[in-house]
């Protein structure tokens, strides 16, 4: 059993593209403003195109965190304004390739053999567990709505 666990890693290692595992053979992408040229070569109007990458992007930020409270995909949103951020200011983009780096290596761990293992054991307790008590309850109670048992 370990060594076909050990053959698929080999396998997934060599398989995976350069920029799954976080390598790649060019450099990354440099940081820094991706303006356009002529918007670069006006100090002025590159703080106003910063300025207006800014206030766009937190107010995309801004909805997405609403809509972790509210319906809707927040983190999606929340990463999409990061993306607009990192057009411009380097911090948003070495944010963007610490969270890439850590999804990928999240991603990487969610398919070891060993950890959807346990997760598919764990599941299936858990799913064992709340049969057992929702059979509990029927047999007590019936199939009677909790507001309305009158012991």
């Amino acid at each position: 059993m370990n060594a076909e666990s050990d053959e698929r890693s080999e396998v997934a290692e060599q398989a995976a593209p350069a920029s799954a595992t976080g390598e790649s053979d060019r450099a990354e992408r440099e940081l820094g403003s991706r303006a356009p040229g002529f918007i670069k070569a006006s100090k002025a109007l590159h703080l106003s195109w910063q300025v207006g990458v800014f206030i766009v992007g937190l107010g995309v930020v801004v909805a997405g965190v609403l809509m972790l409270v509210l319906p809707g995909p927040g983190w999606l949103v929340i990463f999409g304004g990061m993306a607009i951020w990192a057009t411009e200011f380097v911090w948003a983009q070495l944010v963007l390739r610490w969270t890439k780096r850590k999804v990928t290596e999240a991603a990487q761990r969610a398919l070891d053999p060993k950890v959807r293992r346990r997760n598919i054991i764990l599941t299936t307790l858990g799913l064992v567990i709340m049969a057992v008590l929702a059979g509990i309850y029927v047999w007590k109670f019936g199939l009677t709505m909790p507001w309305k048992i009158s012991e």
